[in-house]
């Protein structure tokens, strides 16, 4: 045998399985190396050779990583030998197994020469088990890599399998992992020891997976799509679809511009979900404004000027820049600091644009008066600009409503007005009161006890018109008191 490296697929377990081309490398070698020896297919090897094995390195290291270069570092050196290496691995070995990525990574380097003997994967006996073709749609994740995500990068839609789910540790991560895009009861299947005489599919609810017995690098979790569509890849697809040149009337001669109004009110609508504490509406409304953004990126993509996919990587770069104590070697003692750490990093992206620019510059200009000063007052309240407490903040109230009082004309009614309302934001600040909200909800209440008068009123056989000021309070007053009944 040649100096370089020859790596040899065991195949998925069953001995049967191996190719007769890996049955022929190894039997006509005097040893060969294994990556584990905790694999079915071993003990059906040709007899009569020296079989090395890297299990210890797994006990020896902290993490895979650490395990999957150590052996690519020793395999690559007996490579060097005048006779090479064979080095074996289960399934085929370009299915699931980084050591050798590393290992081809590494000969390419030193001009070492390589052979990859293929061998059946895992994935062909788990179709089999499961009676599914991948054609039809599959995702193929790790379980390890998986269990690391607080979200799953796979898209509901499409049917998954997760391989080498080895104990119930990992399951129960790997299920919380899930459950941040799939419903508690979605139905799975575990697949245990694919292809082999003890193969066995088990149909269970997603809850369950880590409440099963017998868990092993065997072991497979199949996902099943959602039954009705449900990813946002559907979604911007259905919307490209109202938009193409066979679709929607309506839809198709949209432009920004004339999607602003439903933008906004879409916007208002999910605010009076949140207000209402009304979670139904709430997940109705998400979905109506998830239809603007998505109309407003399939309109940018029909242009040329941007995809959504340049909005998204735009949007999750700028959360991690300026995430460094959660993303980088940063600390922060609480969420004030994090907040100031937020407006430093913003003045740096600005200060490397050139020129001046002031933190409260970027503030939208279309939003609602109330929200924009609460806005201004939290920026510049970051960096030190503020009062020390909440007290001071109340006499400001009352100063400003006193210095409108003595205002001598309607300009400096109205100055006096903005400055007393301002300040009535900064103090709604201190107590943690949004005031946009609070208003709304003001309006809401005046709205009942409003209607309840009306309805009142009605019940006497009057109309408001007809009633005094002092009738009208006194069932205000009612309304009040029913209201606080309830």
């Amino acid at each position: 045998m040649p100096p370089g490296v020859t790596i040899v697929g065991l195949g998925p377990g069953d001995i049967q399985q191996l190719t007769l081309e890996a049955w022929q490398v190894i039997e006509s070698a005097p040893e060969i190396y294994l990556r584990t020896r905790h694999h079915p297919a071993v003990k059906g090897l040709p007899q009569g050779k020296a079989y090395h094995s890297f299990d210890a390195i797994y006990e020896e290291k902290e993490t895979f990583a650490e395990v999957y270069e150590e052996i690519a570092q020793r395999i690559i050196a007996l490579g060097r030998r005048p006779e090479g290496v064979i080095y074996a691995v289960p399934g085929h070995p370009l299915v699931g197994e980084s050591s050798v990525l590393r290992i081809l990574a590494l000969a390419k380097e030193e001009g070492l020469p390589t052979r990859v003997v293929g061998g059946l994967s895992f994935l062909e006996p788990t179709f089999a088990a499961l009676g599914i073709d991948p054609f039809d749609g599959l995702q193929v994740c790790d379980a390890t890599t998986l269990a690391q995500r607080h979200h799953p990068l796979l898209d509901p839609d499409v049917a998954a399998l997760v391989a080498q789910l080895y104990n119930r540790e990992l399951a129960a991560e790997v299920k919380l992992t899930l459950m941040n895009l799939y419903h508690d009861d979605h139905p799975i299947k575990l697949v245990r020891h694919a292809g082999m005489p003890e193969e066995e599919v088990r149909e269970l609810a997603l809850y369950q997976l880590d409440r099963q017995e017998g868990l092993d690098h065997l072991t497979s979790l199949y996902i099943p799509p959602l039954p009705k569509p449900g990813s946002l890849s559907s979604y911007q697809d259905v919307v490209a679809r109202l938009r193409a040149p066979d679709g929607c009337p309506w839809d198709r001669q949209q432009t920004h511009c004339s999607l602003r109004p439903h933008l906004l009110e879409e916007t208002y609508e999910v605010l009076a979900a949140l207000d209402a504490d009304d979670m139904e509406a709430l997940k109705e409304e998400l979905g109506d404004l998830l239809l603007q953004v998505f109309l407003h990126a399939q309109i940018a993509c029909e242009e040329g000027d941007f995809k959504l996919i340049d909005s998204v990587q735009h949007a999750i770069a700028k959360l991690i820049r300026r995430h460094p104590h959660v993303f980088g070697d940063r600390h922060v003692r609480d969420a004030q600091e994090v907040l100031r750490n937020w407006e430093q990093i913003k003045r740096e992206e600005k200060n490397q644009e050139g020129g001046f620019h002031s933190m409260l510059e970027g503030i939208n200009k279309a939003l609602p008066a109330l929200s924009q000063a609460m806005e201004i007052q939290r920026r510049v309240a970051r960096v030190g600009f503020d009062w020390p407490e909440a007290k001071p903040v109340a006499a400001k109230v009352l100063e400003e409503l006193q210095e409108f009082r003595q205002a001598s004309n309607e300009e400096e009614q109205a100055n006096e007005l903005g400055d007393l309302l301002f300040s009535l934001v900064n103090l709604a600040r201190w107590y943690n009161i949004d005031p946009e909200s609070a208003l709304r909800e003001a309006n809401q209440r005046f709205m009942r006890r409003f209607a309840a008068i009306e309805r009142r009123a009605a019940e006497l056989g009057k109309t408001l018109e007809e009633m005094s000021l002092s009738e009208m309070d006194a069932l205000w007053e009612e309304a009040k008191g029913e209201e606080g009944q309830g």
